[in-house]
């Protein structure tokens, strides 16, 4: 997770599915904070679709909790919630980005009486727009109300790159703000900078030093952690909590009462709770550039991305560590650029070029000069990626060549899935003869696993191992990647299909009308479907969620279009659901139907009466009895995919189905 103090222990980068997140004076009495009407108002606010927002009827205040919450903060849940998760986040990390899909599948799981999430901004300095957003959510909550706050919510995260004044007063007024003139004047005026700077102080008064955090009854959770992380530590403070109320504690306590115990209970932060994972994993090294002697005996393998701030801060370490061993320690670099970074794939081109025309002192020439200038902060751009090439003496036309072509993306994506098998999806990521170490981490923390390594390898050296071999030794019984998950879901007798019937790969998408993340992974298919062509087919699968108020009729409009006008019928009113997902109410399901020209009596008769409800059960039944049980949810060729992950993620797992296709 990327942190906000520039002490390199807490720039500590946590990989996503372990995923990684981004990088906190006492807050102001409760009471000095602005509590919206909307949020005091007797009457709890409709849902907006993306999840159960229950308002508390009066303003109320844990103050004496472990991590404090009032009714002054955005709430997903009840209010008498057994268990609260506060999360500390930022809308320009990508991290918090990405545990959004992990959160509702939480929320999901548990339902609002069992669970509520309160929203804490936490802005990090080095995303510019991440305050300017933070303050237009506040202003949001404090002029519409807390569904108003979570819509606003949404639409930032699903344009993290567009986080301007212009697009947050049309979010603002898609969310229900009726007075844009206040919004932008507050804006302009930073209206709202007090709760969120009261947030920020907090952050830091509680140890909240990245983003996303987490605290599930005071429990700390860091990082964009996957679903069963979460399950983990809300079960045990569900069960806690049962027991409380059991014993006489009021469910409306039960929060500030177990975060206090678990505050107790917590590690001191002298206490030794970061012991290195004794895991050794089993990481491929042939044909990567290397520093260091090939009899070393140990092995440093990087995970690394030429734009990432960490990977340049983590790198005067690694001179010293060099230093200290000499020719006992070795660094084998693979390439990780993050899609956020736009240079980081321009210049792993770079950095492959040199390493094709000069070996690895071209490599570590070019990959020496790119971090050098991150310290100076330089823009990586064309121009400083033109210049780094001439110093190292390669050849300008294959450089540009190179990265116009894509020549090397093939090695570097096959890094990219190395990383991804071994959760390594944050940089800087190393493995020290197969041990893990995730971030920009002090030299002492290096030198704690090196000094274990070198003993054990001089041990194998002196039974007889080859100094070239230990590392062949070591990782010999080392653990593998676990294959993906399987699932077995048989097809519905008439399935509903995009794609060449005949094709050679099955994707079976469970979705919901009313879910944004199944919205959001629309795209991806897209791109997956242009990718493949003949080669796959996408298989329709209703699971509408019982928290999505409308997602069960918009099923029935889908499908009685299918009834009407077969596949082309269903997927027009697919689109259209889809891009319109903040409104399917009745009227305007029949608005679709008759702009799609269905028959209307038909229409009518089949959504009064539910004509369509076994077709989505039975559906709903298959997704139940295959443990299914979110949205989207995917099974290729057999394979489990859960969430809206990126093209990539659908990729690797759609090539391992093609291989196995007979």
């Amino acid at each position: 997770m990327l942190r906000r103090t520039a002490t390199p222990l807490a720039l500590f980068v946590l990989a996503a599915s372990l995923a990684v997140a981004c990088g906190g004076a006492t807050p102001p009495p409760p009471q000095a904070l602005v509590i919206p009407s909307a949020v005091a108002s007797a009457t709890p606010p409709a849902d907006d679709g993306n999840a159960l927002a229950i308002a508390a009827p009066l303003a109320w205040n844990d103050a004496d909790a472990s991590v404090p919450v009032s009714s002054a903060d955005p709430m997903l849940g009840a209010r008498d919630a057994l268990v609260t998760l506060v999360l500390f986040s930022d809308f320009q990390c990508p991290f918090c980005g990405r545990v959004e899909p992990t959160l509702a599948k939480v929320r999901q799981t548990y339902g609002a009486s069992d669970l509520r999430i309160v929203w804490k901004n936490d802005p990090l300095p080095f995303h510019p727009n991440a305050k300017p957003a933070a303050e237009a959510g506040r202003g949001v909550f404090e002029l519409a109300g807390n569904d108003a706050f979570w819509a606003f919510h949404d639409k930032a995260f699903q344009n993290q790159t567009e986080l301007t004044r212009e697009n947050f007063l049309k979010w603002a007024d898609e969310a229900g703000v009726r007075d844009l003139a206040a919004f932008g004047d507050g804006l302009d005026a930073h209206r709202w900078a007090t709760k969120v700077e009261a947030d920020v102080d907090e952050a830091k008064s509680v140890g909240a030093n990245g983003t996303p955090h987490s605290f599930i009854n005071g429990v700390e959770l860091t990082g964009a952690q996957p679903f069963e992380k979460f399950q983990t530590l809300v079960d045990a403070e569900l069960a806690k909590a049962k027991a409380k109320v059991a014993a006489g504690t009021p469910r409306d306590h039960v929060y500030a009462v177990l975060s206090q115990a678990n505050k107790k209970l917590a590690p001191h932060e002298d206490d030794d709770d970061d012991k290195p994972d004794p895991t050794v994993w089993k990481i491929p090294v042939d044909k990567q550039p290397m520093r260091g002697a090939a009899s070393a005996l140990v092995t440093i393998v990087e995970f690394s991305d030429f734009q990432c701030p960490f990977c340049a801060r983590v790198e005067p370490t690694l001179v010293a560590l060099r230093a200290k061993y000499g020719n006992d320690v070795r660094i084998v670099w693979r390439d990780n650029p993050l899609p956020f970074h736009p240079k980081a794939m321009p210049a792993a081109e770079l950095g492959r070029e040199a390493f094709a025309e000069l070996g690895e002192t071209g490599f570590w020439k070019v990959h020496d000069d790119l971090f050098a200038r991150q310290s100076t902060q330089t823009p990586l751009d064309d121009a400083m990626l033109d210049d780094v090439a001439k110093r190292a003496g390669l050849d300008l036309a294959k450089v540009h060549l190179a990265i116009s072509t894509g020549k090397y993306k093939a090695a570097i994506q096959a890094d990219m899935d190395v990383a991804d098998d071994f959760q390594a999806s944050g940089t800087p990521h190393f493995f020290i003869n197969g041990r893990r170490l995730v971030g920009a981490q002090p030299q002492s923390a290096f030198e704690t696993l090196i000094d274990a390594e070198l003993a054990s390898a001089r041990a194998l050296v002196k039974a007889g191992t080859p100094p070239t071999k230990v590392y062949d030794e070591v990782t010999k019984t080392a653990k593998s990647p676990p294959p993906p998950e399987m699932k077995s879901v048989p097809l519905p007798a008439r399935p509903i299909t995009r794609g060449a019937i005949r094709a050679k790969v099955t994707i079976q998408e469970f979705a919901d009308f009313q879910c944004p993340f199944c919205a959001r992974v629309e795209d991806t298919l897209k791109q997956v479907m242009q990718t493949y062509g003949s080669k796959v087919r996408i298989v329709w699968r209703d699971l509408p969620l019982p928290f999505h108020p409308n997602a069960q009729i918009a099923a029935e409009a889908a499908r009685e279009a299918y009834a009407q006008q077969g596949s082309v019928g269903f997927w027009k009113m697919h689109d259209l659901l889809f891009a319109n997902r903040a409104d399917l109410s009745r009227t305007t399901l029949d608005g679709y139907a008759s702009q799609m020209s269905l028959d209307m009596k038909r229409w009518a008769k089949a959504l009064d009466n539910s004509t369509h409800q076994a077709e989505i059960d039975a559906d709903s039944n298959a997704a139940a009895s295959a443990s299914i049980s979110g949205t989207p949810s995917f099974v290729i060729g057999g394979y489990f995919v859960n969430g809206a992950q990126s093209f990539e993620k659908f990729r690797r797992v759609i090539d391992r189905a093609l291989s196995e296709a007979k």
